[in-house]
């Protein structure tokens, strides 16, 4: 493998925003038909350089050679056209429009002399294209009726479908099912057999060690080094993405869980969920379980407010509550902190203060409708400094942030609420594990004050590791209960899988 020529080099890759310094001259090298992992904490810099090949970004200096010969990239087209294609972890679907339309936007095969798309044939190239991924759906379905799930499969067929010889895959994984992500481990084995390259970005450890021929480590915007992947072991990968050890991976604390905050009776949601009826206790981490689908995120919206239920009662401190809308479940102090960051967690556009006092803006006003700026820029500050934002001023953009800085500003959106009841689904999905430590950190804190936290993940150690109790949800319907004592991973996962 390391005599295999370089496909992809990239020297001295340079890039600036105001206040800083993504990536300070950093080297990247890809073999032809190798996995490379590019890794690092959020902020390291590991999309930005992917965004610089990939044409979305330009750097401030450097230079990109593909099979030996320099190419300049300006803009995406030109890094198609020099056959590298990107799968981005946040996807931007067209909702309106067909899977196809969605795969070949840009794209199109049309008919001489007036220019007619050629649907059919788009549709049959479309198909074989959603087979490869093993996606079996109707490609002139419009993507709004897919799941986050099955976008990132069309995302990752549309990739496919260009033929590029460089894919970059950014979190590839991080909506898939176990199912969907042996599917996905399949086809870059058959894309590296047939000579393709791919840079692949993860946080999950497990799937970099399965997949990776070499890895390359980035922090604060710098190459920390390179080795071939067989040369790491978790330890050294962490310690070297972090510049610190990381003993302990889940620092649960016991605290003590005192009386019944939440009770939830018989709730129900036509097509989603049906008759859960579960408690919870001040200082109480509840985890939930369950495969992709089983209805875990449509419970969550409905208690708080967000896709309310349509039948059950929830109770809180005894006292039965009707909760409609996300300001019902506020005004009962309760806080959601979404797994969807770029559609429903933050306003992109907007700075960290706005988004983190976005929910709670009464709190800044006299006279009814004004706000008083002053308060509303010092309880923002405090928050991102008590959540550790990585950012030069909260008067940023935060679609500018990482993905584990726009983590925190949706958790400081939500502490700044001053909940009791914190609904947490995916907390840690596509951030680095220093992020995730610090999350945990304050999960910890927040029990240990008294907080009552709801956490559904996919990932099944970070359940066992951060919680009291797991229930487990299976088709919509609660099927199992394991208190601290009686956990065990294959009895949790043969539950959630409704056997």
């Amino acid at each position: 493998m390391t005599e295999q020529a370089y496909i992809l080099e990239m020297f001295g890759i340079t890039k600036s925003y105001p206040g800083v310094k993504a990536l300070q001259n950093v080297d990247f090298h890809l073999r032809k038909g190798t996995v490379h992992a590019l890794m690092g904490e959020n902020g390291a810099g590991k999309s930005t350089i992917m965004k610089v090949l990939a044409g979305i970004t330009k750097a401030d200096s450097g230079e990109i050679k593909i099979n030996g010969n320099v190419v300049v990239i300006n803009e995406v087209r030109d890094s198609q056209k020099a056959g590298i294609a990107m799968i981005h972890q946040e996807l931007s679907p067209i909702p309106e429009m067909t899977i196809t339309d969605n795969i070949y936007l840009g794209r199109e095969i049309t008919k001489n002399p007036f220019g007619v798309v050629q649907k059919n044939k788009l549709n049959a190239l479309a198909e074989e294209m959603l087979k490869k991924v093993g996606l079996l759906v109707d490609p002139t379905r419009k993507m709004k009726t897919l799941s986050v799930a099955q976008m990132q499969m069309v995302e990752i067929a549309k990739a496919i479908s260009m033929d590029s010889n460089i894919i970059i895959m950014d979190e590839p994984t991080s909506t898939l099912t176990e199912i969907e992500v042996e599917i996905l481990f399949g086809l870059i084995k058959k894309l590296t057999e047939q000579g393709k390259s791919i840079i692949y970005i993860s946080h999950k450890m497990g799937e970099i060690f399965r997949v990776a021929n070499e890895i390359t480590v980035l922090r604060d915007g710098q190459l920390i080094g390179n080795d071939l992947a067989e040369n790491f072991d978790v330890a050294s990968l962490i310690k070297m993405m972090v510049g610190r050890e990381l003993k302990d991976v889940y620092p649960k604390e016991i605290v003590p869980i005192t009386s019944e905050i939440l009770r939830v009776e018989n709730l129900s949601k036509k097509g989603k969920f049906e008759e859960i009826s579960f408690s919870l206790k001040r200082g109480e981490i509840l985890g939930v379980a369950g495969l992709v689908g089983a209805g875990r995120t449509e419970l969550a919206e409905a208690l708080f407010g967000f896709n309310p239920a349509d039948k059950g009662r929830i109770i809180i401190d005894g006292k039965p509550v009707q909760i409609k809308k996300s300001a019902d479940g506020i005004k009962n102090h309760i806080a959601f902190v979404t797994e969807d960051r770029k559609e429903i967690g933050l306003d992109l556009i907007s700075s960290v203060k706005n988004n983190i006092t976005l929910a709670n803006l009464e709190k800044y006003c006299f006279a009814k409708f004004i706000i008083n700026s002053h308060t509303e820029t010092k309880n923002a500050q405090k928050f991102s400094e008590m959540l550790n934002i990585k950012v030069p001023s909260i008067s940023y953009e935060v679609g500018t942030l990482s993905g584990g800085n726009q983590q925190k500003v949706i958790l400081a959106k939500s502490l700044s609420c001053e909940p009791d009841i914190i609904i947490m689904d995916e907390p840690t999905r596509g951030i680095d594990v220093g992020a995730k430590a610090e999350i945990y950190k304050l999960m910890c804190r927040l029990a240990s004050e008294g907080k009552a936290i709801i956490m559904i993940s996919s990932e099944m150690p970070e359940v066992l590791g951060m919680s009291d109790r797991i229930i487990v949800i299976a088709g919509g319907k609660l099927c199992g209960e394991f208190t601290r004592e009686d956990f065990d991973q294959e009895k949790v996962m043969f539950c959630a899988s409704g056997l």
